[in-house]
């Protein structure tokens, strides 16, 4: 006798399973968030294809079509691949469906027909934000619907294709309410099989929870071809996007636009965003150049010790890890006898910009000890290098970049390592240095 299949419960806000109903989710603790699963018996198999060598296939690279914005290429990597299915998460409200309505009307007007499911709102909805955005065209064609597969039927001679979003989409065969584990995957997957029968580039729209990750099982971002990720703070104009997965480029590039009231623009300068150009010096600020991908930003990291009588003084940092601030400190009182020890030091980079690379360490030092002496540095100085715990200053990757950057917004000098070795002729004064002593005494001591 067939053994039959048993129900099986799923969590719709983290995606676990378990053999029996509970109130509580026993891995997240969400209430309420278990649902029923019914699995569908198995199709039959197709024929399996004989293996074929890969370089009998003699395929050529497609051809990357362009979203209309530069900034938006750069994070794909060029461009889109037809066939290629990314997923994009956001918290609500941060303008995922205003970056893609943009999108949808650019590329409307550039590479053809585009094809809009909107799951969430109304036809009226969409076209008054696309009035106000400037993106109506004949090409921009919409489906309001919640039935993906009603919905895909108008796909065929598209070149674009937005799902906004996945979780409100519902797939018939499947139980569960739309945002279900059962039911996220057959759309996604639904969404996937179109998408490249067709070869048309495709963007599924995915909520977030409470804990920052896209709702639904981790399933839905192995199952896609990348995951792009835009955010920002409700206090500031300005919005990021990243790709934490891209089959088809780098996952390092960050794209910056501003919120307007005509929509997203690019950010043409984005050094200026973290950097206030301040005409007088103050102790405790240092300025380096920090690289996302293929952009460089110059970042001002500023520092402040107060005088404590406590025991156990304050590290506190915004920007910065805090062990970073606690290991230069022990650092910078070994090596170059710069006794922090007496002091709450507290560190924090403008702009609400994360130092996460290595190049940084030396300006973090020197922010720190400036701050300690209190004596200013010079305005027109980045310090570029890694800190090493024998207080030895080491090279960075990518110095070409950075200093060129520096030297395009007015910074007359660098301090380096002195075992740089792919500087060139750079373009402007260079100090290299072996040891953090070294580069403080030429700044401060």
């Amino acid at each position: 006798m067939a053994k039959t299949e048993t129900a099986r419960y799923f969590c719709s806000a983290c995606g676990a399973s378990s053999a029996s109903w509970a109130g509580r989710c026993p891995s997240c603790g969400e209430w309420g968030s278990l649902e029923k699963n019914v699995p569908a018996a198995a199709s039959a198999a197709g024929p399996c294809k004989a293996p074929q060598s890969v370089k009998a296939t003699d395929v050529l690279p497609p051809e990357r079509i362009s979203s209309g914005s530069e900034e938006f290429d750069r994070v794909l990597g060029g461009g889109w691949i037809p066939g290629g299915v990314f997923l994009l998460g956001g918290q609500p409200g941060i303008g995922k469906s205003t970056l893609l309505l943009q999108t949808c009307g650019r590329m409307a007007g550039n590479a053809g027909p585009v094809l809009y499911i909107s799951g969430e709102e109304s036809s009226a909805q969409i076209a008054l934000r696309a009035r106000r955005l400037g993106v109506l065209s004949e090409q921009l064609h919409l489906v309001c619907a919640n039935d993906m597969a009603g919905a895909l039927e108008s796909l065929p001679g598209k070149k674009f294709l937005v799902v906004d979003s996945v979780q409100a989409m519902r797939a018939d065969g499947e139980g569960g309410w739309p945002g279900s584990p059962a039911q996220v995957r057959a759309v996604a997957q639904m969404c996937i099989t179109a998408a490249k029968e067709h070869s048309v580039p495709a963007v599924l729209v995915g909520h977030i929870t409470k804990e920052g990750r896209i709702a639904g099982p981790m399933l839905l971002e192995h199952m896609v071809d990348g995951v792009l990720t835009f955010s920002g703070e409700d206090y500031s104009p300005y919005r990021m996007l990243r790709a934490g997965k891209n089959r088809f480029g780098s996952t390092e590039e960050l794209g910056v636009f501003e919120m307007t009231e005509t929509g997203l623009v690019p950010v043409g300068d984005v050094s200026g965003l973290y950097w206030n150009k301040a005409a007088e010096t103050v102790p405790g600020v240092a300025m380096t150049v920090a690289v996302e991908g293929s952009l460089p930003l110059i970042a001002e990291i500023q520092s402040l010790a107060s005088a404590t009588t406590f025991p156990y003084p304050k590290r506190t940092g915004r920007g910065v890890d805090v062990n970073k601030i606690q290991l230069f400190s022990a650092v910078l009182d070994k090596r170059c006898g710069i006794g922090c020890g007496l002091f709450d030091i507290y560190v924090n980079v403008a702009g609400g910009l994360l130092l996460r690379e290595p190049a940084a360490d030396l300006a973090l030092c020197a922010a720190l000890a400036s701050a300690v002496r209190d004596v200013p540095l010079s305005g027109k100085c980045v310090f570029l290098g890694e800190v090493g715990l024998a207080g030895e200053v080491r090279p960075v990757v990518r110095l070409s970049r950075r200093l060129q950057e520096a030297a395009r917004l007015g910074f007359k000098q660098a301090i380096i390592s002195a075992r740089e070795e792919g500087a060139g002729k750079p373009p402007l004064e260079v100090v290299r240095v072996s040891t953090l002593e070294d580069a403080l005494k030429a700044v401060i001591l």
